[in-house]
């Protein structure tokens, strides 16, 4: 998988905006990306160096629709926390 295709977009909070202070970000990535593959793919794009990657799947819940229940879209989330001489420029 293409490193473009691995990160779909950051992820502005107001959480995550408190968490980059501590040279933490957050990433909605591909459900597929494993964290090898999440960590080189922000090495490439942002030139940084990364220290470790968090993953966890989140999942929407389910809806009623006239038709029946329609359960919730899975996606994944990525922090990654990065060497405390680098910064990703992300609000700007």
């Amino acid at each position: 998988m293409d490193h473009i295709y691995v990160i779909r977009r950051p992820l502005v909070t107001e959480k995550s905006t408190a968490k980059m202070e501590e040279k933490q970000y957050s990433f909605e990535v591909d459900i597929r990306a494993d964290k090898n593959l999440i960590k080189a793919a922000v090495e490439s794009l942002y030139k940084v160096r990364v220290l470790s990657v968090r993953t966890q799947i989140r999942r929407n819940p389910n809806r009623r629709m006239k038709y029946g229940i329609v359960s919730g879209k899975e996606w994944k989330t990525a922090l990654v926390r990065l060497h405390a001489d680098d910064v990703i420029d992300i609000l700007s």
